[in-house]
């Protein structure tokens, strides 16, 4: 059975551009993969709202299979937002069986699966995390790799070098960084990030979203999009093999 590679797309902090990311990791890899993007567990919105980060990536890119799997009013992390609504939510293990079970469609070559916010924000009730998803996704055999998306501005070293010390301390991989909203006119504490993030994860930055891209006409963001990222979706040793 075909299985579909899954990435997973955190975050460093909040509002740093993860979603916008996500669309362009998907305007880049839908040019030659089939593929879906998902979003477990969905905040700050009410069922019957639009402006998902569904929403968002559909119009970024145009038409692609999404899937939303949670939906809570707060803008909270899930876990805090079901608290406060009164509600019970699934677990990461049910999360990672509906993951799973869209990546065994057989019809699908990639899923890309944004998380809300950070690596260790809590997805359910017992303190399940985007890394636990990872892991439990794994233990089911699945190739899983993360896109970490960071702020390029003073203090992203440290946040980073702290996501990449939670993921491999946990072993699970990391296919690199992207700075998701960079600035039109750079200060120079951002671009001294562009030399020293590789040497603090010892992992690649796969580029740079210019700041205001997702205000971009979807045309302009798809043309745009293979410009502003290294496609993180080729091995850069061996071109045309998966990335690993």
């Amino acid at each position: 059975m075909v299985e579909a590679q899954i990435v997973l797309v955190a975050g460093t902090n909040t509002d740093i551009g993860k979603t916008v990311a996500a669309a362009a990791l998907v305007a880049i890899a839908r040019q030659r993969l089939a593929l879906a993007y998902v979003k477990p567990a969905q905040t700050g919105l009410q069922p019957d709202q639009t402006g998902s980060d569904a929403d968002e990536v559909r119009r970024l890119v145009g038409p692609v299979e999404t899937h939303e799997f949670l939906r809570l009013p707060d803008p909270l992390a899930p876990a805090a937002a079901a608290r406060v609504a009164g509600v019970s939510i699934p677990d990461v293990a049910e999360h990672a069986r509906d993951v799973a079970q869209l990546a065994r469609r057989g019809d699908l070559d990639l899923l890309i699966v944004e998380g809300a916010g950070g690596l260790l924000v809590r997805l359910d009730e017992s303190g399940g995390t985007q890394a636990d998803l990872a892991a439990a996704l794994i233990e089911q055999g699945l190739k899983v790799t993360f896109v970490v998306v960071a702020d390029p501005v003073l203090g992203t070293l440290n946040l980073c070098a702290l996501t990449q010390e939670a993921l491999d301390a946990r072993g699970l991989p990391c296919a690199g960084y992207v700075f998701g909203s960079w600035p039109q006119d750079p200060p120079l504490v951002c671009e001294q990030n562009v030399i020293d993030l590789p040497q603090v994860t010892g992992k690649p930055l796969l580029g740079r979203i210019p700041a205001g891209a997702g205000q971009l006409r979807r045309e302009e963001f798809v043309a745009a999009a293979p410009s502003w990222l290294t496609d993180p979706f080729h091995s850069r040793s061996e071109p045309g093999s998966p990335m690993r």
